[in-house]
């Protein structure tokens, strides 16, 4: 990923916490020389130093067959928004986007054995709806069973991460104050969520 310097995530802890806030993600992987991408929600730990993503897709998923095949690429890309020329106190500007994106590059390892592929399913319960597992318990075994061979699980091992926050560094405070005012007077979640990591960066 194309990242100047002055728009770079070089803190690991910042770019682990934003892929946590935003983690349903875009994984890429290249099948016969054509890349081919999944979205899906993601678990991302540390684990003995290691970044650890995880996930599951439909074993039907033409990926479930190739993912170990290769580096893959996961793609974090929220938030974003428009930023109009009209904040800047030149009339020689021109519109662009600010917007947080992190790229994790890895090794994919399959989860093969129905332990962990239940395990990952209840720890992915717990991420996002803890008080679901009660009724995923409940579940007649054949029913869930039946999901559990349907599904490919798997792990990525981190190997490369590339953060981006480009948050109108290069403009002056006045014009950031400006965009920062607009953005969060928005209706639109992203470009409030945009202005306020703005303001951190203050």
């Amino acid at each position: 990923m194309y990242t100047p310097n002055h728009y770079k995530i070089a803190d690991e802890a910042e770019a682990i916490s934003f892929m946590q806030r935003y983690s349903f993600a875009t994984i890429v992987t290249v099948i016969d020389k054509v890349p081919e991408a999944t979205h899906l929600p993601f678990l991302i730990e540390k684990r003995d130093d290691k970044i650890i993503l995880s996930s599951h897709l439909a074993r039907a998923n033409s990926m479930a067959h190739t993912i170990e095949q290769g580096t893959v690429l996961v793609i974090f890309a929220e938030p974003h928004a428009y930023i109009s020329p009209s904040h800047y106190e030149k009339e020689t500007e021109v519109p662009t986007w600010n917007y947080i994106a992190i790229h994790a590059y890895g090794k994919a390892t399959v989860l093969s054995c129905d332990d962990d592929k239940l395990k990952l399913l209840e720890h992915t319960i717990n991420t996002y709806e803890a008080g679901y597992l009660q009724q995923w318990n409940n579940l007649p075994d054949k029913f869930r069973n039946g999901l559990i061979q349907g599904i490919t699980a798997f792990e990525i091992e981190v190997t490369d991460l590339q953060g981006k926050k480009k948050l109108s560094q290069n403009k002056t405070d006045f014009e950031k104050e400006n965009i920062i005012n607009s953005l969060q007077q928005s209706p639109v979640t992203t470009e409030r969520d945009i202005a306020t990591y703005m303001k951190r960066e203050m």
